[in-house]
């Protein structure tokens, strides 16, 4: 019989130690600037790169808080960055357990998780533009596209068909291939980039753009990176 996820919650927020005794073979860091990076996901009971988790922490009232940035107080309990896993840890009382204490997990807490990913993603993109590194408008972003300089193509979920198809041409023909986001409307995209009718969007390969894929990442654990209703070409790696 399978054990049940809650039956191996482990509760750590401290860095896996890579000199601690081991059993059974090996695949774990190899250094230890690897090994600070891990955290143990407490649906699954297995240390985990923290980039792929989302901390929560005891917020007031004993009410499980999202801690996205990190940076909250006290001891954080990790789970894998997925509404079925956030749904789990509520559920199953996995928090609680964690923490050794009695806590509230909010019935909406994987919508809330969502939220809070999406603003920051869309925050990250306004940071992008000060920075220099937004290029919007469907001839500049072609441009950007043959540069092979682009990380990125942003599409508004709801552009036209033919611009789209358009701009997938363009991906194809791109000396590098960018990964496609098309999970955020024109009103969204407009209101992140301060602009209006922001349908074509390129994210240029620069500093801060790892971080923010990682929050995309993190994201996609929540809604779909593309709308099911885009054709499965823009499902597939050009």
């Amino acid at each position: 019989m399978d054990q049940d996820p809650a039956d191996t919650a482990v509760e750590l927020d401290v860095p896996v130690d890579p000199n601690a005794p081991q059993t059974g073979p090996q695949t774990g860091p190899k250094t230890h600037a690897e090994a600070f990076r891990l955290r143990k996901d407490v649906v699954l009971g297995e240390a985990t790169d923290e980039a792929k988790l989302i901390r929560f922490v005891e917020g007031p009232g004993g009410v499980v808080v999202p801690d996205l940035a990190r940076k909250l107080p006290g001891r954080g309990i990790w789970v894998g960055a997925d509404r079925a896993s956030v749904t789990l840890a509520a559920k199953k009382g996995l928090f609680s357990r964690s923490a050794k204490t009695k806590l509230s997990a909010p019935a909406d807490l994987a919508d809330q998780v969502e939220a809070l990913l999406a603003k920051r993603v869309l925050d990250g993109l306004g940071l992008a533009r000060r920075a220099g590194n937004i290029i919007s408008g469907f001839e500049k972003v072609a441009a950007a596209l043959n540069s092979g300089k682009t990380a990125w193509l942003i599409e508004a979920s709801d552009g036209a068909d033919d611009g789209r198809r358009k701009m997938l041409t363009a991906v194809y023909k791109a000396p590098n291939s960018p990964r496609i986001l098309g999970m955020f409307t024109s009103d969204e995209l407009g209101l992140a980039l301060g602009g209006e009718n922001v349908i074509h969007t390129a994210l240029l390969a620069g500093r801060g753009t790892d971080r923010w894929t990682l929050d995309v990442e993190r994201l996609s654990g929540f809604r779909p990176l593309l709308p099911p209703t885009w054709s499965a070409s823009w499902r597939e790696e050009p």
